[in-house]
């Protein structure tokens, strides 16, 4: 198969309606979103969607998300709470998915089994545009190899998919970086599954309080379900061995260099992703500045990225830093934790574990 790119920047209109006849045909799509690209199927074919699955070497047992282009479709999938309604105002067009109970026709491909569905509205007119012209839900995870960091341009799902599908839309670089927050309504109090662009402080802000579900910063349990994408132990990983950094002030950047200078003397070829605050402790190491740690979206939008670039660049070991897990930090320690396999040098100060990990955020 041969796999077309078309540049939405130049040909939005011819791009979006093949992506759409495509889709609507049961093939696959790949499309930007504000969050990261996904690779799409239409959500009501189950053997479209089940071809997601052999295209990523992804695991049945991992649901996936329903995209819609107006907010009125969601009723048409799920059973909408008030809670939800309150969400949808305040977030949706945006990075913010919702679980809830599922309607009897969405099918078991798309739910891994559950009784829930996790559905969203991406702000990206692209994405918005070719569900609109597909004319069904698009089912979708992020358009990358099981367990390899998500892409964010379409070079990157061009590594992983080229003669996999048959088309890739070329929306640029994704605006956040990191997927979209992952909000389950489905039980007795909201509780956050997979942390994002919307904080938990944000949701708070607008149902009163939030949980965040343990599984955010620690592995699932022995047997535990997995109820949202980005759940699995390992996931996110470059072929570099990733190992975090965790520190306040000085203390993080003494730690990232002695586990440079170790994993170096080991003869491995080790790179530092640091910040503008730290860079200058490294003196000859190996170091690229990812952003600035006031600007935590700064880090968080390049994270896929340079984790891509250090395989690219053929080093053996990422030294990470860490950022406090708190906010938009949440989100990224949670993607960063599983890129390492939960591997954590932890320097003075601070333990990875923040108040927020399986607790509640109110108002």
């Amino acid at each position: 198969m041969k796999t077309q790119v078309i540049d939405l920047s130049r040909e939005f209109d011819r791009g979006v309606a093949l992506g759409g006849r495509l889709l609507s045909a049961g093939k696959l799509v790949a499309f930007p979103t504000e969050t990261v690209y996904g690779l799409g199927a239409n959500g009501l074919d189950p053997e479209a969607v089940k071809s997601i699955f052999a295209a990523k070497g992804r695991p049945m047992d991992n649901p996936l998300i329903l995209h819609v282009s107006q907010k009125e479709e969601a009723d048409s999938l799920c059973i909408v709470s008030g809670e939800a309604r309150r969400l949808m105002e305040a977030f949706w067009p945006g990075p913010l998915t919702m679980v809830l109970p599922k309607r009897p026709h969405i099918p078991g491909a798309v739910t891994a089994g559950l009784s829930t569905v996790a559905v969203r509205m991406p702000s990206h007119e692209g994405a918005r545009a070719l569900i609109a012209a597909a004319g069904c839900p698009i089912a979708a995870p992020s358009a990358n190899l099981s367990g390899k960091p998500s892409p964010t341009r379409a070079e990157h799902v061009l590594e992983d998919m080229d003669g996999k599908i048959p088309l890739i839309l070329d929306g640029g670089s994704c605006d956040w970086g990191l997927e979209s927050t992952v909000l389950s309504l489905s039980g007795p109090e909201p509780v956050i599954l997979r942390p994002g662009a919307v904080t938990p402080e944000m949701i708070a802000e607008v149902l009163g309080s939030a949980s965040v579900a343990q599984s955010v910063l620690t592995p699932l349990k022995e047997g535990e379900t997995v109820l949202s994408p980005g759940m699995k132990y390992k996931h996110y990983a470059p072929r570099a061995e990733v190992i975090l950094a965790d520190g306040e002030g000085d203390a993080l950047a003494e730690t990232a260099a002695a586990l440079y200078d170790r994993l170096a003397a080991q003869g491995k070829k080790t790179l530092i992703l640091g910040s503008r605050q730290t860079c200058r402790f490294y003196g000859r190491r190996n170091c690229v500045i990812m952003g600035d740690r006031t600007d935590p979206k700064s880090i968080c939008s390049v994270l896929f990225s340079f984790l891509r670039q250090a395989d690219a660049d053929g080093y053996d070991a990422v030294v990470l830093e860490a950022l406090p897990p708190q906010a938009l930090g949440l989100a990224f320690m949670n993607r960063a934790l599983r890129a390492a396999g939960f591997r954590v040098e932890h320097g003075a100060g601070r333990e990875v574990k923040g108040s927020a990990t399986g607790g509640m955020i109110e108002k």
